[in-house]
């Protein structure tokens, strides 16, 4: 049900605060503010799904849009050019830290509004949702006195909490920490951050050349974007500094694809390459409503094929006052590789893509689905809510069959290793499973 605000005795200043606040509470990470011929839409994004929030009178429309604006530092005499700007103030004793963004469209400006929540970085990396395995192989990784680790995931899969997170972790006192972002997300005590300015030359390579001549143990790269920030993240992290970044790819495999493409040598990508955490966010099963249900078929012959476990029973979503459709939050899904020395061998020997498949995914690895699955067990999230993610990465069928029949595929690569390592009998490798059938 839509809210409803008394525009007539209710001034615009309050209207705004009572929005951006009520957003916070109720968990949102964005509100958007999307023109119509007839009124202004207001959604906010709750655990990664949008929802209908308000409609705003033509009326009150230009006065609400000038508002935020105002208090974000905008220009509110440019309606033409996209902006940008951040609100940072104490509303109703709720603190708000926010991104906004504007956008010239057809019908007016849209504008989004994005929530920062930093309480799961503050919290530490074992709040994140990593399993036991994956926690372990993350502190082996950060422990390393240089190299480079990515975290990789689509826009807003929580890759800069992950970030933030190891940050946390590695800021000691005998430690010089140096970050380069665009924008600064997160102000952390004993960290020295440094905000790009394209407008004024401070790009990310310039930056980073800086960077270097002020003693870094680590260096945090906010997002590698082109060839320039990957090679010179490259070339930091072989001269003893421990580099840190974020990536927009799916998977292991395709960010060592992803980082050749941008150029990056691969004598150089071998030697400095330390680990790569991919993942993807699900939703959270409601604690108080979920029950359960008996698996079907399929969902058998999956637990089977990608855990070799038979599961009887499986948690679902009911809905009740506190949630969302039965889910309230996300969770992570995770994909953890450590780079071993088979790996760097084959990337500085440029081996065909296949085989550097079956290295990654020997590499005592647990994939995605198997990930997802584990925490489907635990009561954490849905199948739907598992197969909706992989099935995410292609809108087409037929390419979010073969995105499943993929990560089937590796994961039985990953577990014919593990069944070797045991020295135990292989598992199940053929059950004919048709990906989202019943």
């Amino acid at each position: 049900m839509l809210k409803v605000f008394d525009y007539e005795k209710m001034p615009v200043v309050e209207v705004v605060n009572e929005l951006l606040v009520d957003a916070a509470k109720r968990g949102a990470s964005d509100i958007h503010l999307d023109p119509h011929d007839e009124f202004l839409k207001l959604r906010i994004r709750i655990d990664g799904n949008l929802i209908d929030y308000s409609e705003v009178p033509n009326t009150i429309r230009k006065n609400l849009i000038t508002r935020i604006k105002i208090i974000s530092g905008m220009n509110i005499t440019e309606s033409r050019l996209p902006q940008d700007g951040a609100i940072k103030q104490t509303i109703q004793d709720v603190n708000l830290d926010l991104r906004v963004s504007c956008l010239p469209t057809n019908l007016g400006e849209k504008i989004v509004i994005r929530i920062l929540d930093y309480s799961l970085s503050l919290n530490g990396l074992e709040h994140l949702g990593f399993s036991e395995k994956n926690y372990h192989k993350i502190l082996k990784m950060i422990s390393a006195p240089n190299g480079i680790i990515l975290v990789t995931g689509a826009t807003g899969s929580g890759k800069s909490t992950t970030v933030y997170s190891i940050l946390q972790r590695l800021n000691r006192e005998e430690t010089n920490i140096i970050t380069v972002e665009d924008p600064i997300e997160m102000n952390i005590d004993g960290i020295n951050q440094v905000q790009t300015n394209s407008e004024i030359g401070l790009t990310f390579g310039n930056a980073l050349r800086s960077i270097l001549r002020q003693d870094p143990n680590v260096i945090m790269i906010g997002e590698i974007r082109d060839t320039e920030t990957a090679q010179i993240a490259v070339r930091a992290s072989i001269t003893g500094h421990l580099v840190l970044s974020t990536l927009h790819t799916n998977d292991s495999l395709t960010t060592i694809e992803r980082l050749v493409d941008m150029g990056v040598e691969k004598y150089l990508l071998s030697s400095s390459l330390t680990g790569i955490v991919s993942q993807k966010l699900a939703r959270k099963l409601c604690p108080k409503c979920h029950k359960t249900r008996p698996t079907n078929d399929y969902e058998k012959k999956l637990f089977k094929r990608v855990l070799d476990k038979d599961i009887n029973d499986i948690a679902i979503a009911e809905g009740c006052e506190e949630c969302h459709n039965g889910y309230i939050g996300r969770i992570a899904i995770h994909e953890v590789l450590l780079i071993n020395e088979e790996i760097k061998e084959a990337i500085s020997n440029n081996f065909d893509r296949e085989t550097l498949r079956e290295l990654v995914y020997k590499a005592d690895v647990t994939t995605l689905i198997q990930d997802g699955l584990e925490k489907v067990m635990q009561g954490l999230t849905t199948v739907e809510e598992l197969l909706k993610l992989i099935e995410l990465d292609n809108d087409d069928k037929n390419a979010g069959k073969l995105n499943l029949e993929v990560a089937l595929d590796r994961t039985e690569i990953a577990k014919e290793n593990l069944n070797k390592h045991d020295d135990s009998e292989a598992l199940v490798t053929n059950n004919n499973i048709a990906p989202f059938s019943d």
